[in-house]
């Protein structure tokens, strides 16, 4: 028997003994009189008046010895410290108590102290088990080093904290602070939008009709209408269907699922927001987008400017708009409106860039600007006006028809948004679609398929609108500098363990 099946052995005889005992190590409930963070909160009243207060959370250190114990108690990541004295709760108790273990969850009633030492403490009068850990925390041992704190066990293993994002909770506390402030992302976005008089939808994750990006799909099969679905690459097509069905502007954080590889900044199954707003263009949508990031910002780190990778990035509005042929020019140094397509053709092939499909000028464009520009986009950046044959669902440039109404915003060299005057002619629409669907039939990957119900909404009449797709989980790896998008998920798409 390996180390942990001994100690989980020992803790199910421990178990026993405390049932023996009378005691139940699962009961239905506990009242609280405060949470532990309310404690801190209200500590001087509470120490003055001397009243009695309960708490409940997980035992997570215990010392002592005799008729006397210590242990520290957690609940919302802010730990108290308790004292626990035989006379004072009682023989049974006690009894209980002593075969209590790290990870076991305590309700425990009596009065504040500051000890000695300062420490504030709740003297017991009360302790009940609420549950019993059979497994150990694998409790970190932790080094002071030159005033750094230095971890050393397994709770560091980056692996082992994706896979045990709940053991990882437990012990870091830096964790659920990311976490917080990620809900406080979409509090905020939800707070500016709906005060911009949007409305909060929901639109279908399984689609028998994939479309509104350029990604492969996950697939699936619904047995009784025996017919393949798909998994959501993204709701914008269902969103103008609402716009069309007569709102004015709507809002969807989505989960978008997408059969791609995993790196630092992509995973499978991400989170984005999308919203739409009728007779606007995607200059209305800039205005919406630089506001909302400057919003989160402000709400998470009090200040525009962060600091990300050792760069300090400010996303105070008003950010600049570069078209993409000007970002090819001034940060690629190519000057790209002035070649052939011979021209480019040998500059893709002399830098061993390869186009997914057959030589198109547009999207040669596209390749260069990402292969040369990208990476040097660290501040906030528009880049506007590309090329029409990178989105089949864009109203063209009004004054250049080879060009759209597109934008995407980059910030520490990542895409984090993508934004359209959106097209609304239904006899273009369907003319770009099938040319997509040719393109892809003559090798071109991710293309859109034709989706004939989105074009029958749109033959119906849809207004003139803007409409833009923001990667949230990019937004929260910057605004709490994580390294890496699974540190912004709590539970990652990993590689089943072996």
């Amino acid at each position: 028997m390996d180390k942990k099946a001994d100690l989980q052995q020992i803790r199910l005889g421990k178990l026993e003994k405390i049932r023996e005992l009378g005691t139940e190590p699962y009961p239905y409930s506990f009242q609280r009189s405060h949470t532990v963070p309310e404690i801190f909160e209200q500590a001087e009243e509470l120490l003055k008046n001397q009243e009695k207060i309960t708490i409940a959370g997980r035992l997570l250190a215990v010392r002592g010895k005799g008729k006397v114990s210590f242990g520290n108690i957690q609940a919302q990541h802010k730990r108290i410290q308790i004292y626990v004295r035989l006379d004072a709760v009682g023989d049974s108790a006690f009894e209980m108590f002593k075969l209590c273990d790290i990870g076991d969850h305590l309700g425990v009633s009596g009065t504040l102290i500051h000890t000695k030492t300062g420490e504030l403490t709740l003297r017991a009068s009360s302790v009940s088990l609420l549950s019993k850990s059979i497994r150990p925390i694998p409790m970190p041992k932790v080094e002071e080093k030159d005033g750094e704190r230095i971890v050393h066990d397994e709770v560091t293993d980056i692996e082992f904290r994706y896979r045990q994002r709940y053991v990882d909770l437990i012990l870091n506390p830096q964790v659920s602070e990311v976490f917080q402030k990620r809900a406080l992302i979409f509090q905020t976005i939800r707070d500016y939008l709906r005060e911009e008089g949007f409305l909060e939808v929901e639109t279908p994750i399984l689609q028998s009709v994939y479309g509104g990006a350029n990604a492969t799909p996950f697939v699936t099969h619904h047995k009784a209408l025996d017919q393949n679905f798909y998994l959501r690459i993204s709701n914008e097509l269902y969103l103008k269907r609402l716009i069309a069905g007569g709102f004015d502007a709507v809002f969807e954080f989505v989960k978008d699922f997408r059969n791609e590889g995993i790196d630092r900044t992509h995973n499978p199954e991400f989170s984005a927001l999308e919203f739409y707003q009728a007779y606007v263009d995607y200059n209305e949508i800039m205005r919406h987008t630089e506001n909302i990031c400057e919003c989160c910002a402000l709400a998470v780190n009090g200040s525009t400017e962060f600091q990300y990778d050792g760069q300090t990035i400010d996303v105070k509005v008003p950010w600049p708009r570069l078209s993409m042929l000007e970002a090819i020019k001034r940060l690629g140094g190519i000057s790209f409106a002035k070649m052939s397509d011979a021209e480019v053709q040998i500059l893709l092939k002399e830098n061993g860039w390869e186009l997914n499909g057959d030589y198109n000028r547009g999207l040669a464009t596209q390749l260069v600007f990402e292969e040369t520009c990208e990476t040097q986009l660290i501040q906030p950046t528009f880049i506007t006006d590309h090329p029409k044959e990178t989105s089949p669902l864009c109203k063209q440039n009004r004054e250049n028809p080879e060009l759209l109404e597109r934008f995407e915003v980059f910030i520490n060299g990542w895409e984090i948004a993508n934004a359209y005057s959106e097209l609304n002619d239904p006899v273009i629409q369907r003319r770009l679609m099938e040319e997509q669907v040719e393109r892809g039939r003559g090798g071109e990957k991710e293309t859109h398929p034709l989706d004939e119900d989105f074009l029958r909404a749109m033959e119906y009449g849809m207004p003139p609108m803007g409409g833009v797709g923001i990667g949230i989980d990019r937004i929260v790896m910057l605004l709490t500098g994580q390294s890496t998008i699974r540190d912004v998920i709590f539970f990652p798409t990993m590689r089943p363990k072996a």
